[in-house]
């Protein structure tokens, strides 16, 4: 995957491209991350990427022509059609569902803006997505790119190295991820369950799923309403429902 970042501030990429299992996707080729300053493709011969609302108002809008210039420059040098992410409070909110979509791509460009917004044209002639992260302003789009991006490149093959580890992951299976313990087995008191020390992987597999539905049904009770439910599901929802009205 090829994954392109527009942005007025790429050295505030440079860590968390390096880092991690970002740097290490990279380092194994799987994927390729870039930072381009669209500055650089003003023109205008002092750079200016911004200028005044027409009608007035406050703040500074990002003009179309740098932008436009830099996605099409991108795009002029692949073979493949990338997704053109536009970040702002106004897009789709981003989800564990939109990041296994993108995660099927072979090239992403993100686009950070900043100022008081985007030129509408940018919006209805270049992008394909818009995306946020959830209901707040952040002073720039570069946090909630690298936070999505972060979320992408670790579903991609290869990345990860336990292959298992995205697939269990909290929303992936549409559900809260059970609870985990390592060692050692007791803690100042505290003792790892009795079953995850039985190598009983039936009985296992069955408490770590009834712990997914418990704790989705405290924390996260919208959620069940979109994910799939077997009988056996539903058995324990009803049992865990029984047991917190019968402790109220």
């Amino acid at each position: 995957m090829k994954v392109d970042v527009l942005t007025l501030f790429p050295e505030m990429m440079d860590g968390v491209f390096r880092s991690s299992i970002l740097g290490k996707a990279q380092e194994k080729g799987i994927v390729s991350l870039n930072a381009i300053n669209f500055r650089e493709y003003s023109n205008s011969k002092h750079g200016t990427v911004d200028d005044t609302p027409y009608g007035g108002g406050g703040g500074m809008v990002l003009k179309p022509e740098p932008i436009f210039s830099a996605v099409e420059d991108l795009v002029s040098r692949t073979s493949t059609t990338p997704r053109i992410i536009l970040m702002c409070p106004q897009g789709d909110t981003f989800t564990q569902r939109k990041a296994e979509e993108f995660a099927k791509e072979e090239h992403l460009i993100f686009i950070c803006g900043h100022y008081e917004g985007y030129d509408e044209r940018i919006r209805e002639h270049l992008v394909t997505d818009e995306l946020s992260i959830g209901d707040y302003v952040l002073t720039g789009g570069e946090l909630p790119a690298m936070v999505a991006i972060d979320s992408i490149v670790r579903l991609l093959p290869g990345v990860l190295g336990n292959e298992t580890s995205a697939v269990t992951d909290s929303f992936s299976t549409g559900l809260l991820e059970y609870p985990h313990y390592t060692r050692p087995a007791e803690f100042r008191g505290w003792k790892v369950p009795d079953i995850l020390l039985s190598g009983h992987h039936a009985n296992i597999e069955l408490w770590r799923r009834e712990q997914a539905l418990k704790r989705t049904l405290e924390r996260r009770p919208d959620l069940l309403d979109k994910v799939e439910l077997t009988d056996q599901d539903r058995q324990i929802l009803k049992r865990l429902q029984n047991e917190r009205e019968s402790g109220r």
